[in-house]
């Protein structure tokens, strides 16, 4: 099947012979038969001698009270659309000064990084080494002789890193534990499982604050102001961490978001780095990934029938590779996720890479382990973080181990038979 208009990527259905699958259709699609309105013809009786058509009686009025009629009518309307979610058009302002003032009062940590780029497949990817990450806090032992609750850290959030709500559903809290400067996160107010698929809520919400900081950018722009004081800077990168391999350590649904502009912090001015999740139209990634187009101002709507669409096909993208039988129907757009796998977007892309793995083992020449490198949804973005030495020495001294890793935690875009992942 080809591309749809708009849509990017390079994941595509799978097998030596490139042959899509002859997938059955969903009893669950997209579209429901709602039935047709068919008026209800009364049988007309011929008689044998005449031609003559008898009509039963018409049928009783159906209100006979004028009373009840005109308190029935009188009283009808139709609900009002509900409005789009907008956030606070002041939100970069809002989400630096609140970063800035956690974290002189202690109430976040934020932990230094180095950076170095690696060149993967002629993509700049992003590595980050923070040596700190690895003494983060914990939290303090559990009484084991007592019920225990998980802790969820969305549930009730520190005054000190909320930022905002955002509709009637939604928050923007700071990440307690940034490696990235002003990384904040969208949260539902309410409790929502991380490992369902997601709501037109949730989308809607993330890009009103993708919006915010575009129209901050615009405007800084246009006032001249090149230095990103309280303005969009370069836009906003969000992702979306779902399943067991996808990165994800936290159950309450949530969003994160980062400013592009300080994913950044550490480059010379010229360093050649860019979203991947961008990029994806023209450069092929070591892991498939499933990418369309999308727009600001876009509605809630469509853009949940978009993130539908990729991730029903990075759904049949794994079942095909794992040849599992029981998953080659269309997933179910509500409910329990049927993969793990990590979405991304910005304001030109919405892209959603399955996932098979969390992280990858590195072994030295010798056969030691050095470490393991966990991924989650920044990935889509270029980056990679590591916490420790070992593995920072040894993906610096040769790329071809970060491609390695890339191909390994996700479905490959080619096998060793030559195949090729095409839908």
């Amino acid at each position: 099947m080809g591309p749809r208009q708009g849509e990017r990527g390079q994941a595509h259905t799978l097998g030596p012979t490139g042959a899509s699958p002859n997938l059955p259709s969903s009893p669950n699609g997209s579209h429901q038969d709602m039935g047709s309105s068919t008026s209800k013809f009364w049988e007309l009786p011929f008689h044998p001698f005449h031609s003559l058509i008898i009509l039963p009686p018409p049928p009783p009025p159906l209100l006979t009270s004028p009373h009840i009629s005109s308190h029935i009518f009188s009283n009808f309307t139709t609900s009002p659309a509900m409005p789009r979610i907008k956030a606070p058009s002041n939100l970069p302002e809002l989400v630096k000064s609140t970063f800035t003032k956690a974290r002189s009062e202690g109430d976040l940590h934020y932990f230094p990084t180095q950076v170095t780029i690696l060149n993967v497949d002629s993509i700049p990817f992003q590595l980050r080494f923070s040596p700190s990450l690895a003494n983060k806090p914990k939290a303090p032992p559990k009484d084991l002789t007592k019920p225990q609750k998980s802790f969820d850290p969305f549930e009730n959030p520190s005054p000190a890193l909320k930022v905002t709500d955002l509709g009637p559903s939604h928050y923007l809290v700071l990440n307690k534990f940034a490696v990235v400067p002003e990384h904040f996160i969208l949260a539902t107010t309410e409790f929502k499982p991380q490992t369902h698929v997601l709501e037109e809520s949730d989308l809607e919400a993330t890009l009103a604050c993708i919006e915010a900081y575009e129209a901050a950018r615009r405007t800084q722009a246009e006032q001249g102001h090149r230095d990103g004081t309280f303005g969009g800077g370069d836009g906003l990168f969000a992702f979306f961490n779902c399943g067991d391999h996808s990165g994800a350590s936290q159950p309450h649904r949530h969003i994160q978001l980062l400013p592009i502009t300080r994913m950044k912090d550490g480059f010379e001015a010229d360093t050649p780095w860019s979203v991947l999740a961008d990029e994806l139209k023209t450069k092929i990634a070591p892991f498939a990934t499933f990418a369309e187009d999308i727009k600001l101002g876009m509605s809630g709507a469509d853009l949940h029938s978009t993130y539908l669409r990729l991730y029903r096909k990075a759904c049949r993208a794994v079942a095909l590779y794992t040849k599992d039988p029981l998953h080659t129907e269309e997933a179910p757009a509500e409910g329990p996720t049927r993969i793990s796998y990590n979405m991304a977007m910005t304001k030109d892309t919405l892209v959603v890479c399955p996932r098979l793995a969390e992280g990858v083992k590195l072994q030295s020449q010798d056969g030691d382990i050095l470490g393991t490198v966990a991924l989650n949804g920044t990935l889509l973005a270029g980056t990679a973080l590591v916490k420790n030495e070992l593995e920072w020495e040894a993906l610096k001294k040769d790329p071809e181990t970060l491609r390695n890793v890339l191909r390994d935690i996700g479905v490959p875009t080619t096998f060793d038979n030559g195949g090729t992942l095409r839908l």
